[in-house]
């Protein structure tokens, strides 16, 4: 099928972010994770709470945005009203939108984090990597409006988010 051009660009100019907030990722994950922000001083963040907030809210954005996104594709197979959200859900569903917020230690009292985050970290940081893969594929099917491997990829996507959640958050 033909992409339409305004879904294309739109995908395209995520990439670009895609790219300048993957690069951090992909050639840290090539040999191992990125390295544990230890303290604040090693974020952009002012404090552990504001990095657990930001982390938080991020989260859950997150997941209203996958919920957009399952009614743009899956019920309305909609690609062109669904490239704006493909292209945050590309640039923030990264290891390097959401790795820094993860301070050493920044569990316990409100947090929804457990420690094993900080026990686990290359494993931790590699689900991030596999969510980056599987929400390529989402905007590949997407501007391909083949629906049938978007709702699939979509599934992949959501997997992905639970087996993480299950893993290293509290319900």
């Amino acid at each position: 099928m033909l992409l339409h051009r305004p879904l294309q660009s739109q995908v395209a100019r995520s990439a670009g972010t895609f790219v300048v907030f993957g690069l951090f990722s992909l050639g840290a994950h090539a040999e191992q994770a990125p390295a544990m922000p230890q303290s604040v001083d090693d974020t952009p963040f002012g404090s552990e709470r504001e990095a657990v907030i930001w982390r938080q809210d991020e989260l859950k954005d997150l997941e209203r945005l996958l919920r957009q996104l399952r009614f743009d594709l899956v019920n309305n197979q909609d690609a062109q009203g669904a490239a704006p959200r493909l292209a945050e859900l590309q640039e923030k569903a990264t290891q390097a939108h959401f790795l820094p917020a993860f301070i050493a230690g920044t569990h316990g009292r409100g947090s929804d984090a457990k420690p094993e985050i900080w026990e686990e970290w290359d494993q931790f940081a590699t689900g991030f990597t596999d969510l980056e893969q599987k929400v390529s594929t989402l905007v590949e099917a997407a501007e391909q409006e083949d629906y049938r491997a978007a709702t699939r990829a979509f599934s992949e996507v959501g997997l992905s988010c639970r087996s993480c959640h299950r893993a290293y958050r509290y319900n």
